[in-house]
């Protein structure tokens, strides 16, 4: 494990504890150190904007679990200096305040320039695109890993793609996901943060295409299914599905080329989707898609949007956040339907002639599957840094613990992958 100096005292830091997710990581840092001792102690603090709210988190986790007396650092990311104080004192930050288009830039840049490995749980793809592009030479020249997504987007994702590549036994070309989200009788909601983070994302999106095209990539050699449509009757999960609008693909891909281009693997081309139910789903979100898309144009639309959150997604976010029942009652499956070549093939000659079909399960997605995620990928980064790739850089998760033991980790850590019979 990465050793704390009395210079840098502290092994994780969460900035943002006092945010919805951050209050969920704050209790997952906790139960985790409970588990540690002795010398391994993992020795941690808390940040944010209010030495009185982050006093009034500490209380409240207190409550909930076994805590001795943690650390409080002030910190606020209109601050540099404030910043700087923070990221001095621990080894990994755990960013836990969005959206990151907004707040985002200013803890990775005191990140990289005070020593401090980062993690986060952002889904917005032109941020984690920028701070690659504008930030891996840097990071890489302080010896700095700074790893994005690692939470609900796009842990499971990510790291279910390489768990399939690697339990299938040839070259594996092609893989679609599928995402089905359970909630019991009080239904399924996302915090507003999360719901502000796609608005502006949605809105901002031609500049994710300007982004993208500065990074001058070749295209990757692909051999795989072609793309569905919009909508259409999945005979895979048995409901309608619709293409999955989060970070997933954009991350995956990242991965797919850095693997491609480092470690000279065959890359997978990736679809991804998410089961919506029946017809009458499928109208409201194809009316509440076409509201959506018109209003997040707009200046005044946006605002509106922002401001009325559930009103405009019809309950699935919220500024309250979901109740502690409707966390407890919700579930997750990413399932995974592949297909390649099999072991003594060769994938230039002829179509693909093997099949794969695995699946992530895990609890709720927002704030229990999130938590668990990123927590143990700061933990892996903390004990495990030498298999990270080179010396820092800007990462996906798939990349930068490729040849860690992230996936055992989230085994133990309610986050399963396993091997599925095709349907």
């Amino acid at each position: 494990r990465a050793a704390v100096t009395p210079h840098r005292p502290y092994h994780l830091i969460v900035f943002g504890a006092t945010g919805f997710t951050g209050q969920f990581v704050v209790d997952e840092v906790a139960r985790y150190a409970a588990e540690t001792a002795g010398d391994s102690a993992l020795k941690w603090a808390v940040a944010g904007r209010s030495r009185q709210r982050l006093e009034a988190a500490l209380e409240r986790a207190a409550g909930r679990l076994c805590m001795t007396d943690t650390e409080i650092i002030v910190a606020d990311v209109s601050d540099e200096e404030s910043l700087a104080i923070m990221c001095q004192q621990g080894v990994v930050i755990l960013n836990c305040v969005g959206p990151y288009r907004f707040h985002g830039e200013p803890v990775v840049k005191a990140c990289i320039e005070n020593g401090a490995h980062y993690v986060d749980i952002c889904g917005e793809p032109q941020f984690l695109e920028r701070m690659q592009l504008e930030y891996h030479t840097k990071a890489l020249d302080r010896g700095v890993y700074v790893i994005g997504s690692c939470g609900f987007d796009s842990i499971p994702a990510d790291l279910g793609i390489l768990y399939t590549q690697r339990q299938f036994r040839g070259t594996l070309t092609a893989v679609e996901s599928f995402l089905q989200i359970s909630s019991g009788s009080e239904g399924f909601c996302g915090h507003d943060t999360t719901w502000q983070s796609a608005v502006h994302g949605f809105a901002d999106s031609s500049s994710l295409r300007r982004l993208r095209k500065k990074f001058g990539h070749k295209p990757l050699p692909v051999v795989g299914v072609k793309k569905r449509g919009y909508v259409f009757f999945s005979k895979e999960i048995e409901q309608y599905t619709i293409p999955f609008m989060g970070s997933d693909p954009s991350v995956v891909k990242r991965t797919q080329r850095f693997l491609y281009e480092e470690e000279h693997q065959s890359p997978v081309q990736y679809s991804a989707y998410i089961g919506v139910g029946g017809l009458f789903s499928i109208v409201k979100l194809f009316c509440g898609g076409l509201l959506f898309w018109f209003m997040v144009k707009f200046s005044l639309g946006r605002k509106l949007l922002t401001r009325f959150p559930s009103f405009f997604s019809f309950g699935l976010f919220s500024k309250a956040g979901p109740t502690m029942k409707q966390i407890e009652d919700t579930c997750f499956s990413l399932t995974f339907f592949g297909e390649g070549y099999s072991e003594g093939t060769d994938p230039s000659e002829g179509t693909p002639n093997a099949k794969i079909c695995t699946q992530v399960i895990g609890a709720e997605p927002g704030y229990v599957a999130t938590v668990s995620a990123v927590v143990q990928a700061a933990v892996t980064v903390l004990n495990e840094v030498h298999s990270l790739p080179r010396r820092g850089g800007v990462y996906t998760p798939g990349a930068a613990f490729y040849k860690t033991s992230l996936i055992d980790r989230l085994q133990n850590h309610s986050i399963k992958f396993s091997v599925r019979n095709w349907p």
